[in-house]
């Protein structure tokens, strides 16, 4: 559990001349469930690309599973296969990636491109399906479907091959109450499985569910680190870095009171959730998503 997956040192990384990373250095080891918190434009997504290899850092130095993680690595056939099958990423935008005729041919692309044998393949997709809810779904057209069912898709045809470390982007953006909350729980059942998860959000009310630690980003630089309750607690980074706008109060035993300018009085509570892993059991996310 110690293990680095992702060692990053004096990370930069610019659109043309635009900035958006600026000397990142951070160390995410096996098993933790890290978010990457930070207001638009503080880099979070761009990092997750760079954490994907989808794109490739212009300075410093970035490491997965303890090589280097760049243009030339990858170019290499056997390195892009194993990379690709460790590591998985669901997209802010379900629309992205879902590009398939019919939801199980989205299901079945991954162990396609992985050289998965069709037996494999076929039963992989039942247990997906059912591990999802989406059996009923199968020869539907993705773009038909709901948000909710749309994100559900793109995170089942990720999870179909089973990655070591799972890459989300704002996971629970633009969706419904009830698909939020499908969302954070398995977010949260992902709690001592082994699996490494790293989550970009800006949604501080879900932080202490579905991560264990926080670094948060700011004009492509870390501005903070610690535990969802650090976080949470610290009014100045969080005033600082644009993640919150109002009068935030936070006390000891995890209540937090904001006091929206214009909207009233409002309460929220952080911090003590118990232990999200003890109470919820892998999904299946239910047929009320979307």
């Amino acid at each position: 559990m110690n293990e680095p997956v992702f060692e990053l040192t004096d990370v930069s990384y610019a659109y043309q001349s635009v900035p958006a990373l600026d000397g990142v250095n951070l160390s995410i080891r096996r098993g933790e469930r890290i978010a990457l918190l930070g207001a638009n434009g503080s880099g979070k997504s761009t990092l997750l690309r760079l954490l994907d290899g989808l794109s490739f850092a212009n300075g410093g130095s970035l490491r997965a599973f303890g090589e280097a993680l760049d243009e030339a690595s990858l170019s290499d056939e056997r390195t892009h296969y194993s990379f690709r099958r460790r590591v998985g990423f669901v997209f802010q935008n379900p629309e992205v990636q879902l590009f398939n005729p019919t939801v199980f041919d989205e299901l079945a692309f991954g162990p396609l491109q992985l050289g998965w044998s069709r037996a494999e393949i076929l039963q992989r997709i039942e247990e997906i399906a059912e591990r999802f809810s989406l059996g009923h779904l199968k020869n539907r057209s993705p773009h038909r479907l709901s948000g909710g069912e749309k994100k559900r898709v793109a995170l089942a045809s990720v999870m179909i091959v089973d990655p070591e470390v799972l890459l989300l982007d704002e996971p629970t953006a633009a969706l419904d109450p009830e698909s939020q909350s499908e969302m954070i729980r398995f977010l949260a059942a992902s709690r001592n499985t082994g699996r490494t998860l790293i989550i970009a959000t800006h949604d501080l009310d879900v932080l202490p569910d579905i991560a264990d630690y926080a670094y948060v980003l700011d004009r492509g630089r870390v501005a903070g680190a610690g535990t969802p309750a650090e976080i949470l607690a610290n009014e100045a980074l969080l005033r600082r870095t644009r993640l919150i706008h109002a009068h935030w109060h936070s006390h000891a035993d995890g209540t937090a009171h904001i006091h929206a300018h214009g909207h009233g009085h409002v309460h929220r509570h952080e911090g003590s959730h118990g232990d999200p892993g003890s109470s919820v059991s892998s999904p299946p996310m239910t047929n009320g998503v979307g």
